[in-house]
C-alpha cells in the first residue's frame, strides 16, 4: 500500500514538472509571436512584407532585402518599433518578476514593486530633472537617469529607516516605504509649486503616465540583459522565496535566516525597476496583476511564479503598447494610462474579494 501511495506522488510529480515544461515552453513561443507580430503594427503605413523583409536584412544580411538597409521604411521599423518592442517585453519582465519578489519579500499579496515608495523617488528625480536641470552633465538622458537614481536613492533609505532600532522585517519595510514615499510626493508637489512653469509641468504630469516612444536600440542594450540577468538570480533563489511566505521564524527553525537575503533581494529588485523607470517613466499595475494571474493558475511556488510572470509580463506589456499605438488615430496613448484603466479595477477587484493571498489564505 505505501509503494502505492508513493507510486501515485511520483507520478503527479512527474506530470506536474512536464506540464510546467509544456507552459514554460508555450510561454515562450507566445512571446516569440508577439515580437513578430507587434513590429507590424503603427500608424505609419508599411505592409507585413517589407516589416520582414527589413528585419531579416537586418539579422540576416540577406543581399536580396539590401533595398531595405535604409530609408524611411527601414527607419521606421528597425530604428522605432522593433527596439520599442524590446523595450516593452523588458519593462513587463522585470516588473512582473520584481512584483513576485515583492510580494514575497513584504508578504503581502496586494504589494507591486512601487511598494516600497520606488515610484516616488523616481518621479521626485524626474521632477527636479525636469523643472531645474538637475542631471544635466548626464545628457538627453538626465531625466531617465535622475529617476533611476532617485528610485536607488529611495531604495536605500527604505532598507535604513527599516534598520534602525532593530533588524528590518515585513512589517516594517512597508512602513518605511510609505513614510519615505509620502516625504517624495511631497517634495515633488513642492518643486512643482515654487516653479511655476507651465511646460515642465505638463512634462513631469507626461512622464509619469508612462510610455516606451523614446525606445533606442542604446536603452535595449542596457536594459535587456539587466532584466534578464536579474530574472534568472530571482529564477535561482525559489527556496528562500518559498520560506519568505512561512515568516522569519519558521525560516530561523529550518536553519535560514531570511534578513540579509530579504535585502539582497530589495537592492536588486529596485535595480530592475530603477532600469524600468528610467527607460520608460512610469507604469503601475504591472507588478501586481500579473503574478496574481500566475498564481491563481498555477500556485504559489516560485520555480514556476518566477518564469512563468516574465513571459506573462512581457507578452502583456507588449500587446498593451501596440493597443496604446493604434487606438488613437494619429496619436499614442500613454501606455502608464491603459495599463492603469485595466489595473486599478483588478485591484479593487482584489480588495473586495472575501478571500485573497498566497495559495487562498484569506486576507
Amino acid at each position: 500500500m505505501l509503494k502505492k501511495i508513493q507510486g501515485e506522488g511520483k507520478g503527479a510529480s512527474v506530470w506536474k514538472a512536464s506540464f510546467s515544461i509544456v507552459v514554460f515552453i508555450g510561454l515562450l513561443v507566445l512571446l516569440g509571436f508577439s515580437i513578430l507580430a507587434a513590429i507590424t503594427f503603427g500608424n505609419a503605413d508599411i505592409s507585413i512584407q517589407e516589416v520582414y523583409r527589413v528585419v531579416c536584412y537586418e539579422l540576416f544580411h540577406i543581399d536580396e532585402f539590401s533595398a531595405y538597409g535604409e530609408g524611411a521604411v527601414h527607419d521606421v521599423v528597425w530604428l522605432i518599433r522593433f527596439p520599442r518592442v524590446l523595450l516593452g517585453a523588458s519593462v513587463g519582465m522585470g516588473l512582473s518578476v520584481c512584483g513576485v519578489v515583492m510580494q514575497a519579500v513584504v508578504k503581502n499579496p496586494l504589494a507591486d514593486p512601487y511598494v516600497l515608495g520606488i515610484s516616488s523617488g523616481a518621479s521626485l528625480g524626474a521632477t527636479a530633472a525636469i523643472l531645474f536641470g538637475f542631471g544635466t552633465l548626464f545628457g538627453s538622458n538626465s531625466v531617465g537617469i535622475m529617476a533611476f537614481l532617485g528610485a536607488m536613492a529611495t531604495s536605500f533609505a527604505v532598507l535604513f529607516i527599516a534598520n534602525m532600532g532593530s533588524r528590518a522585517n515585513a512589517g516594517k519595510l512597508i512602513l518605511a516605504g510609505m513614510a519615505v514615499g509620502s516625504v517624495c510626493s511631497a517634495f515633488s508637489s513642492f518643486l512643482l509649486y515654487i516653479a511655476n512653469d507651465k511646460n515642465g509641468t505638463a512634462e513631469v504630469t507626461y512622464w509619469t503616465m508612462g510610455s516606451l516612444g523614446g525606445a533606442k536600440w542604446e536603452n535595449v542594450q542596457v536594459i535587456l540583459p539587466v532584466i534578464l540577468i536579474g530574472t534568472l538570480i530571482f529564477w535561482s533563489q525559489f527556496r528562500n522565496l518559498n520560506l519568505m511566505l512561512l515568516g522569519d521564524e519558521v525560516s530561523i527553525t529550518l536553519g535560514t535566516d531570511l534578513h540579509k537575503v530579504r535585502m539582497i533581494y530589495m537592492i536588486l529588485s529596485s535595480l530592475m525597476v530603477g532600469f524600468a523607470v528610467y527607460c520608460a517613466g512610469m507604469i503601475g499595475f504591472v507588478g501586481l496583476i500579473i503574478p496574481h494571474v500566475i498564481r491563481m493558475v498555477f500556485g504559489t511556488d516560485h520555480r514556476r511564479m518566477i518564469p512563468f510572470s516574465g513571459l506573462l509580463g512581457a507578452v502583456f506589456l507588449i500587446w498593451a503598447d501596440v493597443i496604446c499605438r493604434v487606438i488613437l488615430e494619429n496619436a499614442e496613448m500613454p501606455i502608464g494610462i491603459f495599463v492603469s484603466m485595466i489595473g486599478a479595477p483588478c485591484f479593487i477587484y482584489l480588495m473586495a474579494k472575501k478571500s485573497y493571498g498566497f495559495g487562498g489564505d484569506k486576507g
